[in-house]
């Protein structure tokens, strides 16, 4: 069972593995062995999640997600089955907690008086530091 946040335990009956040859380090054994994991959870029918979380999750994840409602973490970026098996759980807990966290609301700030003075100085003391720079065209050309 893996703990994504308080209140939501998922256990390992809801989310399947599927295997297959990594593109991955490993040397010969790569050509031989499955060691790429695909973690495959269904969304749309987990009774954990309640209607609000499901929404969330399709909204933030919608790019791994297929159209059954499936979402698909793939690692294979160790040279061993389990190391990838576990890091393919790791990554999908770290997936669902991004996506069920509440963003804070952002407040809006002016900008201080000063701020836009200083800012608006600046611009014109650079632009007459290039105009004097410019070389000016003479009457004999």
């Amino acid at each position: 069972m893996v703990s994504v946040i308080p209140g939501l335990d998922i256990p390992e009956e809801e989310y399947a593995f599927v295997t297959s040859r990594s593109s991955g380090p490993g040397g010969q054994n790569v050509n031989k062995v499955s060691t790429r994991v695909t973690l495959l959870f269904s969304v749309r029918d987990s009774p954990l999640l309640s209607a609000e979380q499901r929404e969330l999750i399709h909204r933030r994840l919608s790019g791994r997600i297929n159209r059954e409602g499936t979402l698909r973490v793939v690692s294979q970026r160790h040279r061993t089955q389990l190391a990838n098996r576990e890091a393919a759980v790791e990554r999908f807990v770290n997936l669902l907690r991004e996506a069920l966290t509440e963003e804070p609301e952002r407040i809006p700030v002016r900008v201080p008086e000063y701020v836009d003075r200083k800012r608006l100085e600046d611009k014109r003391r650079r632009s007459d530091l290039k105009r004097q720079r410019a070389v000016e065209p003479s009457d004999e050309d």
